[in-house]
């Protein structure tokens, strides 16, 4: 992909689709064909690939006997060939449900047509004729039907159940169609089509409405693309349906992986039209990581005949469409105040779970941990504290120690000790600076000459003592070395590799990204995790900006981390696309540019201050994405390999050599650097 088409919503592996509910005029195919039409329209201009229209919207669903009545019959297939022609010049592939006759028998049946032609019609695969449903009455279910073909008009085209929709010019753009009743089954057709390479369901419906029945549809829906890893289209009917004996409430969704993108009102006067750019590439990314998905699909591909595959040409636009769903800046941070909660005490009790079993483990009978001042071993401290209630060990058992070096501010001091002594640990001040010097001198590094020299050696001497001095703490005190280093450092090797603070006994930290361990800290502060003379404390620390403090501060400005390496927010935003998705940079850094252009648009997570609410430019975002890549795949994947035992805490994975993340520690980042470089203008 060249940067002249790197805007191009479709060039990125994204496909934009439609649900739409219509007013149905009951036995009326004429007047519902202008208005799908009419919606079909805007969907094209809008750039759609598929819409989604109710079931049987070409007549109304609530017809009863009527369905069979020669003349509606007649007007549906007459009205269906109008539609047909009259999609030459229309984007989008339409479903659009209309009752069928084969043979001798009437089908309830979505008909899939693109670009002047029936591509395909599915036949619902199994009848509800329970409560208030007797669709059995006037159709037969199509679930055994294969390899068919019907007739509409002078129109042959392929019928059945084992019919998948393909774009030629669109990669992992696979259709299939459920409808309404079929997903309802414990076996749904639309899980045998993904498990064929469906990455697209449509559900053309008509369910009717009942307390509490739309909660149900929804988790029926966000599971069924979670367990089929694919993308949902929802489309059920609502207004002008009869209320002779049930009411209908126009339910349009869009789902993808799990995860709700678009919906719409509910008991709507008028039209509705949901849309939302669906990512065929993370679907394809899923798949390709989770083996038990082919090897389910291999497992049922001889219990199955063979599919059909349709194919046809999209033709997508290749102008810059925008993006219509939403992208997280922060992906590890929740933007839903309770969806935030639960992460943040699930995070936090993974690490106090997971500690108290190494400590058991170990028979240690304290904990040592080096507390700077800063963000990292604050949120470490807070753990190893909550850790030790929950032991029943009083908190002198955990062996805290602040070592001022020669950038250390009085700030951070400071806030360490006050910390350690309103949390009641064991609170030790321990100067490396004289230790430093002896080793800078003896080893002949100008600084101990009186030369400013601030390199890498006169850093790392510091940050390597400070960990040599916590191991041979726990070697007298039978206790266990607490890391501190989060997920964010370990991507861009941002610590100081063996007896620096890439080691620990064990690492608390290791599975948790930097913008996420603020809004932990936030949440013991309102939750009330600790005393009341704590919260202050927690709130200065976290206003603090971010820093290693290995170097003299220069006109009383102290070291800055993300002025040298880069913002965290950025970083973090590509990490998580990396690891989780395996994304190509451009693609990265055009998720990127959508999430982060703007600060006034979108969500920020609760709390999250608003002097921090910044906007990126893409020159910006493509800078620090070369300094990630740089860093994550060729100068820092040794530290990775050696790194200590922790727990992997959030879904989009750990850097663990042992679990998420193996990888050699010699290798480089040229392909994904070309790919930046030649990609992204």
């Amino acid at each position: 992909m060249s940067g002249s088409n790197f805007h191009a919503l479709y060039h990125q592996g994204f496909a934009r689709v439609a649900a739409c509910t219509l007013p149905v005029a009951l036995a009326d195919p004429a007047t519902n064909m202008q208005r799908i039409l009419a919606a079909a329209t805007a969907c094209s201009e809008e750039g759609c690939a598929i819409c989604v229209f109710p079931e049987l919207g070409l007549s109304g669903y609530t017809l009863d006997d009527l369905r069979q009545q020669e003349v509606l019959l007649h007007a549906t297939n007459t009205v269906l060939t109008e539609i047909a022609a009259a999609t030459h010049a229309l984007l989008p592939i339409l479903v659009i449900g209309a009752a069928l006759r084969h043979g001798s028998a009437l089908y309830n049946c979505a008909v899939v047509l693109h670009r002047g032609k029936i591509l395909g019609v599915v036949p619902k695969s199994f009848l509800p004729n329970y409560r208030e449903f007797y669709e059995a009455r006037h159709f037969t279910a199509g679930a055994t039907l294969r390899n068919e073909t019907i007739v509409i008009g002078e129109r042959h085209a392929p019928f059945g159940t084992d019919l998948l929709f393909e774009a030629t010019d669109v990669p992992n753009f696979c259709l299939a169609v459920e409808i309404c009743e079929d997903l309802w089954v414990p076996a749904s057709p639309g899980m045998f089509a993904a498990l064929a390479g469906a990455t697209i369901l449509a559900n053309p419906s008509a369910s009717d409405i009942t307390v509490g029945k739309a909660e149900t549809r929804t988790l029926l829906c966000r599971a069924q693309s979670a367990r089929c890893l694919s993308a949902y289209i929802y489309a059920a009917a609502g207004e002008g349906e009869s209320t002779t004996d049930l009411a209908w409430d126009g339910q349009i969704s869009i789902f993808e992986n799990g995860e709700l993108l678009a919906q719409s009102d509910r008991f709507p006067t008028g039209g509705r039209t949901v849309i939302a750019d669906i990512d065929l590439t993370l679907l394809a990314q899923e798949r390709l990581r989770m083996g038990s998905f082919t090897a389910n699909a291999q497992a049922v591909a001889g219990t199955t005949p063979n599919w059909r595959r349709i194919a046809c040409t999209l033709t997508p636009p290749l102008t810059n469409l925008g993006l219509k769903r939403d992208l997280a800046r922060f992906p590890f941070v929740p933007s839903n105040s309770a969806r935030l909660a639960q992460d943040c005490f699930e995070a936090f009790t993974i690490q106090v779970t997971a500690l108290k079993q190494r400590l058991k483990a170990s028979r240690a009978k304290t904990m040592v941990i080096g507390v700077s001042g800063g963000l990292d071993s604050t949120h470490a401290l807070l753990v190893a504290a909550r850790t030790a209630d929950e032991m029943g060990w009083p908190r002198s058992a955990i062996l805290g120690y602040t070592m001022p070096g020669f950038g250390t501010t009085d700030k951070t001091l400071s806030s360490a000790q006050a910390l350690m002594a309103a949390l009641g640990t064991w609170n030790e001040l321990l100067d490396i600076r004289p230790s430093a010097t002896l080793m800078l001198r003896e080893i002949g590094h100008p600084f101990a000459k009186g030369e400013p020299v601030h390199d890498i050696t006169f850093e790392n001497v510091q940050a390597g003592l400070r960990t040599d001095y916590l191991f041979r703490l726990a070697n007298m005190h039978n206790g266990l070395v607490i890391g501190t280093g989060d997920l964010s450092e370990l991507a861009l090797g941002w610590c100081t590799y063996g007896v620096g603070d890439q080691m620990a006994h064990y690492n608390v930290n290791a599975g948790l990204p930097k913008t996420l361990i603020q809004h932990i800290i936030r949440w013991t502060i309102a939750s009330g995790h600790f005393s009341g003379t704590v919260s202050p404390l927690l709130s200065t620390i976290l206003a603090t900006e971010i820093s290693p403090e290995l170097v003299p501060a220069t006109e009383g400005k102290s070291q800055s981390t993300e002025s040298l390496i880069g913002p965290y927010a950025l970083h973090d935003f590509t990490l998580f696309y990396v690891l989780r998705y395996g994304f190509t940079p451009s693609r990265i850094a055009f998720m990127a540019l959508h999430a982060w252009q703007d600060a006034q648009a979108g969500q920020w997570p609760p709390n999250f201050p608003e002097a921090e609410h910044k906007a990126y430019d893409l020159p910006t975002i493509k800078h620090w994405l070369g300094v990630f890549l740089h860093r994550f795949f060729t100068t820092s994947q040794f530290k990775r390999s050696a790194m200590p035992n922790g727990p992997k805490i959030m879904a989009g994975g750990s850097l663990s050599p042992r679990g998420d993340w193996r990888a050699p520690s010699d290798g480089n980042a040229r392909l994904w650097l070309e790919d930046l470089e030649q990609s992204v203008p």
